[in-house]
């Protein structure tokens, strides 16, 4: 069986469980752990997590974060200046791009056909590897998690912390981690 297929197993009996209707939006998140070497397979597969959650009676919506940077990038006044001048860029990327993040999904948590019954998957989080931290992305929507979001996230998860492409400082965070090490942690 692959790391992949292991992990939508692990997911697939994590989601089927009855869920907890009185949590935090910090609670209602479930990273998927996985190798960073391992995003290319986890995306051709992410049907057999979609497939779990529909099996489980739950529905299922999805966020690409991949070209999110491209489309505030491409909304920039100044973008010539910053391709000239990427310094410059340090700023709107600190002040604005976090925001602009969170609020694109926000649009799929708070939509229409979501409510508390859906699972809202989120993947291409390492495309904000650089420019924002996924931290400060969640802070901003927790509140607006009305299922289940689940984070596919490549890096490492140890001693509660977090770690994007096993590279930046990580963080500790409420959400329940799958991982292929442990399963489950709670």
């Amino acid at each position: 069986m692959s790391r992949i297929e292991e992990l939508a197993n692990r997911y697939r009996k994590h989601i089927a469980a009855p869920w907890q209707r009185n949590l935090a939006g910090e609670q209602k998140i479930i990273f998927i752990v996985y190798p960073k070497t391992d995003e290319r397979k986890l995306r051709a597969r992410l049907e057999l997590f979609e497939l779990a959650t529909i099996e489980s009676g739950y529905k299922w919506r999805f966020f690409d974060f991949t070209q999110t940077f491209a489309r505030w990038m491409s909304n920039q006044e100044y973008k010539e200046i910053y391709f000239e001048e990427p310094e410059d860029l340090a700023i709107p990327l600190e002040s604005e791009f976090p925001h602009f993040a969170a609020n694109e999904l926000r649009k799929v948590l708070t939509g229409e056909d979501v409510d508390s019954d859906t699972v809202v998957a989120v993947y291409g989080v390492a495309s904000l590897y650089g420019f924002t931290k996924v931290s400060a992305v969640l802070k901003e929507v927790v509140r607006d998690i009305r299922g289940r979001l689940v984070v596919f996230f490549p890096g490492e998860f140890e001693n509660n912390n977090y770690r994007l492409l096993d590279a930046r400082d990580g963080w500790n965070y409420l959400a329940i981690p799958i991982t292929l090490h442990n399963g489950v942690s709670d």
